[in-house]
């Protein structure tokens, strides 16, 4: 978990910065630097959340463990959905991409619950 959260938290440095200096004028003609900046955003945050459960998951018991794996595994595939519908738009131009964001949208939250309901085990 901590090895995933390790390599998506590197790939949205990567593709940040490439967003802001190599894509930039092209995002800027398209409309699409925010949408880019937002699925860059979203990535981050749930690199950083993915960290943070692996690292609980070597403290916890056997029922939270596993509630943080399923928390994990939402953030992953998460992840995967939202903002790779997103970068997906950005690059091609395709908005009905657009129509799995809310997927991966519903998995990010369900891994915030996750997290919540292991937590609770964790006390």
């Amino acid at each position: 978990m901590i090895q995933v959260g390790g390599i998506l938290g590197a790939l949205a440095v990567a593709l940040g910065a490439f967003g802001a200096h190599a894509l930039k004028a092209m995002l800027e003609t398209s409309g699409r630097l925010e949408t880019f900046e937002t699925a860059v955003k979203y990535q981050f945050y749930h690199a950083l959340a993915m960290v943070l459960v692996g690292i609980l998951m070597q403290r916890a018991g056997e029922d939270a463990a596993k509630l943080l794996g399923w928390s994990g595994n939402a953030f992953a595939v998460g992840v995967i959905i939202f903002s790779g519908s997103l970068y997906a738009i950005c690059f091609t131009g395709i908005t009905k991409f657009g129509a799995t964001a809310p997927i991966g949208g519903l998995l990010l939250i369900a891994g915030w619950i996750l997290l919540i309901l292991a937590a609770g085990k964790l006390a």
